[in-house]
């Protein structure tokens, strides 16, 4: 099977809490429930996608589909199932976190300095990656433009907040970010989940301050690291 052919389209023959099991056509789709998306409910004869995990024997010895709706890619081949120049490799998916069900960032980047990543992913009033939003059954999806500056690269990831400096240390793949007062919880995000997707998505240990925190630090550098709040780099999925 080629990456190409890991988007799979079934009918939901059977579904509880623990196990969703597909009609794929000529084989049979099974996803268990650390596959499924935490925030959404399955029923017979629901018709849709997932990403194919694994073939593996099933009990009565017929091949059998193992299904993923969580995974991070998923969310690359609904993206290349839906924008041409993705599938075309015209545009190139370099890195993607999920919190499955509520919210990704994808990183985009072409070549071509005629093309627009973002753009060409977004689509005219939004319709492309509309169209995979509602796939995901509303999951929020943050497209940025990858960058090989780390600093440029860091900042875009923490989209929607506004950036006032990233201050890298290379060898420890270290960001120290300052953003404006009011920016704070937005680059943090409830629960982390902005700083944490971000450090995903980049793979750098990110470490947020607001404007004030940051004079303040810079006064009395003893208290650094009671005032730390760094989110640590998750391991890649």
């Amino acid at each position: 099977m080629t990456e190409k052919e890991r988007l799979c389209h079934g009918l939901v023959q059977k579904a509880d809490r623990n196990i969703v099991v597909m009609d794929l056509g000529k084989l049979e789709g099974v996803m268990p429930a650390k596959e499924q998306i935490p925030t959404e409910h399955y029923h017979v004869n629901d018709k849709i996608k997932g990403y194919v995990l694994d073939v593996e024997k099933g009990s009565k010895g017929a091949p059998q589909v193992i299904v993923s709706r969580s995974h991070s890619d998923f969310v690359r081949k609904l993206l290349e199932f839906e924008i041409p120049e993705i599938y075309e490799g015209v545009i190139e998916i370099k890195s993607v976190s999920r919190d499955p069900g509520y919210r990704s960032k994808v990183a985009v980047y072409s070549p071509d300095p005629n093309i627009d990543p973002v753009g060409s992913c977004v689509g005219q009033k939004g319709v492309r990656i509309q169209n995979v939003i509602n796939e995901l059954n509303g999951e929020k999806i943050d497209v940025i433009e990858w960058n090989e500056d780390p600093s440029i690269y860091i900042a875009s990831s923490l989209l929607p907040a506004q950036i006032l400096a990233v201050d890298i240390k290379e060898e420890e793949k270290f960001a120290q970010v300052i953003v404006p007062d009011d920016q704070l919880s937005l680059a943090i995000g409830k629960s982390g989940q902005n700083a944490r997707l971000a450090a995903r998505l980049t793979n750098w240990k990110i470490d947020i301050k607001s404007e004030t925190q940051f004079r303040e630090m810079l006064m009395n550098p003893s208290t650094e690291e009671k005032e730390d709040e760094e989110i640590e780099e998750d391991s890649q999925e």
